[in-house]
């Protein structure tokens, strides 16, 4: 069976511009990272019906994000494709080579479960379109769209429903990931109690105009992410492993920068 390559991102930069109810609505850069991904292939099995993921999980598969994606596909399919969609996972398993770490801020779950829809819609032939397969996604997370648009790079708004293409070279990341298991949830919560400073609309457009590569340049680490500060206060070890010239990739723990090019 064919392998799938679920790739992480980054965030180049990620402001807070307000709140929906229990959500914060941002404005981000995502970048695809393509020398960092997860392997995601149909594996046959024996027949017991039970939806099988394998891999290095240390969640239960109901709450792995690719069975999530699984029911969020099964819900939204007329009663033909979804008997066809059942006895695709009655007969494989889904296997996945991990590499991109967990609770890590690179959106590895939000991949594999973007890749998975993917896979299920050409496998199975289901002819769903990306914007129909980003709204199937958002249900398991808000940076699915993100990876199932597949773009290099990417303006991402809302709560992460918003997703513009930003035409742009890819860059090259370095990229290590201290083992510490951080909660989204937890820093939002955080930065809302503590640091709540929506940027406005002026400096939102300004942002999602100008290169990743400038922001780098421009923007310190805290400054490019309004999620640094409130993850350094929650999780204080954090700022053993900061090193200058490095910048924060969504609620953390990993660290990047750009690789220097060899001359």
């Amino acid at each position: 069976m064919k392998l799938y390559k679920a790739y992480a991102k980054v965030n180049i930069f990620l402001k807070i511009t307000g709140a929906r109810g229990n959500y914060h609505e941002i404005i981000s850069r995502f970048m695809r990272v393509d020398s960092l991904y997860d392997e995601l292939s149909f594996v046959s099995k024996n027949r017991d019906d039970a939806f099988k993921i394998i891999g290095e999980f240390s969640c239960k598969t109901e709450q792995n994000t690719i069975y999530k994606a699984y029911i969020a596909l099964l819900d939204s399919l007329d009663e033909t494709p979804a008997k066809s969609l059942k006895n695709l996972m009655d007969k494989y398993a889904v296997e996945v080579k991990k590499n991109i770490p967990a609770f890590a801020g690179l959106g590895g779950g939000s991949s594999d479960a973007a890749t998975f829809l993917k896979m299920c819609n050409e496998v199975l032939d289901l002819g769903l379109s990306q914007n129909e397969l980003a709204l199937i996604g958002l249900k398991v997370g808000a940076d699915v769209p993100f990876f199932i648009y597949g773009y290099d790079s990417a303006n991402v708004g809302g709560i992460g429903e918003v997703v513009e293409e930003f035409k742009e070279e890819l860059l090259d990341f370095e990229i290590f990931t201290p083992k510490i298991e951080i909660s989204t949830p937890r820093v939002y919560r955080a930065y809302r109690e503590n640091f709540y400073n929506p940027i406005d609309g002026f400096e939102v457009e300004k942002l999602k105009k100008t290169p990743s590569l400038d922001i780098l340049k421009k923007m310190s680490a805290d400054e490019a992410n309004d999620l640094f500060k409130p993850a350094l206060q929650e999780y204080k070890e954090l700022k053993s492993y900061y090193k200058y010239g490095y910048y924060f990739s969504g609620s953390g723990s990993s660290f990047f920068r750009v690789k220097e090019r060899k001359q």
